[in-house]
């Protein structure tokens, strides 16, 4: 399988016109931008995902329901559609479209996990909200995903303070206010 290509960005986000593969993005520690989506059913339950367990980094982990890189080329909306059609296909006979997301605000993040894989993001933070969505109707990729489940805010706080799940403070903090003023 042919590596991801990434557009290379600046510390202020803007693309440079460099373009290289993932892992040399994270070797060298250069700024780029990703994706994330909490799926929310009608019952203000957010989609998790258990990371599989070959991940390079947060295996084994609880993740909010979809996050990826953008591709070369991509905008976060069309990254955000293919990352849920890719990773958590929901059966509903339709691909996820864009118009489906609502924009929540965007963040920057460094993180070192190795020497060599440092991770300097730009995220852009999406909500998708699907009603009648059941775990029977969504498939994932079993070489990303080991398990997914819907849980409450209360759940979702006590799986943060367990250390249970990827840190995403940036996100889970908005993620509650968003369902608290629903």
């Amino acid at each position: 399988m042919k590596e991801e290509l990434i557009d290379v960005l600046d510390e202020n986000g803007v693309k440079t016109g460099e373009v290289l593969s993932r892992s040399e993005v994270h070797k060298k520690g250069l700024w780029h931008r990703a994706i994330v989506v909490a799926v929310i059913n009608e019952n203000n339950e957010i989609l998790l995902q258990q990371r599989s367990a070959n991940k390079d980094k947060n295996a084994n982990m609880w993740d909010i329901s979809v996050a990826g890189h953008i591709s070369a080329g991509q905008d976060s909306l069309s990254a955000a559609a293919r990352e849920i059609n890719e990773e958590v296909a929901i059966n509903l006979g339709y691909k996820v479209d864009v118009k489906e997301f609502r924009y929540m605000y965007s963040f920057r993040k460094e993180q070192k996990f190795k020497e060599d894989f440092i991770e300097r993001q730009f995220y852009d933070f999406f909500i998708l909200r699907k009603n009648d969505l059941r775990i029977e109707s969504i498939k994932f990729q079993e070489s990303e995903v080991q398990k997914i489940k819907f849980c409450s805010m209360s759940e979702l706080r006590e799986l943060i303070e367990n250390k249970q799940i990827v840190e995403r403070k940036e996100v889970y903090s908005i993620l509650e206010d968003y369902i608290f003023k629903i």
